[in-house]
């Protein structure tokens, strides 16, 4: 990193600044990232970065005071005058137009920093009872080619696109994790909750929200549905599609309900389970 202006980074800036950047990562596209507390708020895919900020954004406009930005691709004046009318603490970006960033500079303590190009780190590390403890870092993303369709239906083309989207938001969220996407934009995420169920009603709570649409939006678990009630949950807000890691002893209970409903289910045969 490079710090281009504001105050010097807390504790939480970097952790936040650290989840930030292995979730844009994962992106392509031209995409804005929005992090509260480590997890997604807001994020999109766009044709165009201005575009990508606002339903980024409108994801959830609430939780996004205060927060974290990263996008992947400059930042120009345009989209830095829509930047501006949000009170965040911290914005990455590979760089910035002179015009934009004079503007971003406006807020004193604004902490806005420049991405530089380097590799991320293979391993991870965590304090623990009386040491550290290791791991290698989660890389995996799945593909197309990795999706095993387990359901009569089969997701469309714009599903498949959608799937992926949300499995890597589940992947870069804290457990129980449920993501809902529609169109390359989170509409809805539940973080972090002691029940995959809960997890998924508050999803659906925040989409409904914001006046989020769920017909025809897809649903991402960062680990297997042990019952069909979280598929059933989202069935009933208007979700058409499914991915999860499969590996229940009772997957055939969620496969039967989408089969039951003309819901398309894939496995990916693998566990984010980010903790």
């Amino acid at each position: 990193m490079e710090q281009l202006h504001g105050k010097a980074l807390s504790y939480n800036n970097l952790v936040d600044i650290d989840a930030s950047i292995n979730l844009i990562s994962e992106f392509n596209e031209p995409t804005f990232v929005i992090i509260k507390h480590t997890n997604a708020c807001g994020a999109a895919s766009r044709p165009t970065l201005i575009q990508a900020w606002k339903d980024a954004l409108a994801g959830d406009p609430v939780s996004a005071y205060g927060g974290v930005i990263i996008a992947n691709r400059p930042i120009d004046r345009e989209t830095a005058e829509e930047i501006n009318k949000l009170f965040f603490e911290v914005i990455t970006a590979p760089d910035y137009d002179d015009a934009a960033l004079e503007l971003l500079k406006s807020k004193k303590n604004r902490i806005i920093l420049r991405k530089k190009d380097t590799a991320p780190p293979a391993k991870m590390f965590r304090s623990l009872l009386n040491g550290v403890i290791e791991q290698s870092k989660d890389t995996k993303t799945e593909t197309a080619a990795d999706l095993k369709t387990v359901t009569a239906t089969s997701p469309t083309e714009q599903e498949i696109s959608d799937l992926l989207f949300a499995n890597i938001l589940v992947k870069h969220t804290k457990s129980n994790a449920i993501v809902l996407v529609k169109n390359k934009q989170l509409v809805g995420s539940g973080i972090g909750q002691t029940s995959r169920v809960d997890s998924t009603k508050h999803a659906i709570a925040k989409a409904m929200e914001f006046n989020f649409d769920l017909k025809g939006a897809v649903i991402a678990s960062d680990a297997y549905f042990p019952f069909a009630d979280c598929v059933e949950l989202a069935h009933k807000a208007g979700i058409t599609a499914v991915i999860e890691p499969g590996g229940s002893i009772r997957d055939e209970d969620s496969i039967k309900y989408c089969n039951e409903h003309e819901i398309s289910m894939v496995f990916t045969g693998f566990r984010h389970f980010k903790h």
